[in-house]
């Protein structure tokens, strides 16, 4: 989808900082926020592609002044009242006032943390033979889904070389809406600088993407 979450390329917001010698945690509630989100995606009350389209649907105002861990709060909130496994009263309330909605995989408990905290595997078997191979010039299509979708703005109606084929994956923009996996051939595509950002760019810049197939077609 299109939203300020998407900010590669984009002028104006200032150089990253980073932070020196940046904690793990800046406060203890960042991570509970996580553990959080891991446990009710390891539950089985959504995928990690729904919980990031969650976060990327964010109001602009709010998106932009959220340190990370508000924002997977905001999006987690938002997420389970949307399922069903809060209310906004209860959201107010600060506690629960109905019975607990069934999750899929039930509860774990101390034995199941490792598990949960690990990620899991996204590669599936190829359900077709892939269109492209290394070498093949591609043109990312100018798509604007109004759900999630991994291909970055900043290359869309662009041409790169594909440079490497990562297998079949677990196709995000149907993931994220629950409609299957929808396994998809996964690239990554080299662009070089000066064809993303014009001849002002720097040309001894190149940008590679992983761009899943459905993105691409032959330039």
């Amino acid at each position: 989808m299109n939203g300020v979450h998407d900010m590669g390329g984009m002028d104006g917001f200032g150089k990253v900082e980073p932070e020196p010698n940046e904690p793990m945690f800046h406060a203890e509630w960042e991570s509970r926020v996580l553990a959080m989100v891991r446990a009710m995606g390891a539950a089985g009350a959504f995928n990690i592609d729904t919980s990031r389209f969650y976060r990327e649907t964010l109001p602009p105002h709010v998106y932009l002044s959220s340190s990370y861990y508000k924002k997977w709060f905001l999006g987690l909130e938002e997420m389970l009242i949307d399922k069903g496994y809060l209310t906004r009263e209860e959201v107010a309330a600060g506690h629960a006032m109905q019975p607990a909605k069934a999750l899929k995989h039930g509860k774990f408990d101390r034995a199941n943390v490792e598990r949960v905290m690990v990620r899991g595997k996204f590669d599936r078997p190829a359900p077709a033979p892939a269109k492209f191979k290394i070498g093949d010039r591609v043109r990312a299509r100018n798509i604007h889904p109004a759900t999630h979708t991994r291909l970055p703005r900043y290359v869309r109606g662009h041409v790169g070389v594909v440079e490497l084929n990562h297998g079949c994956h677990v196709f995000p923009d149907t993931a994220a809406m629950e409609r299957g996996e929808n396994p998809q051939w996964l690239y990554t595509v080299v662009f070089e600088g000066r064809d993303l950002w014009g001849e002002d760019g720097d040309p001894t810049l190149k940008v590679s993407i992983d761009a899943f197939e459905p993105y691409l077609e032959p330039a």
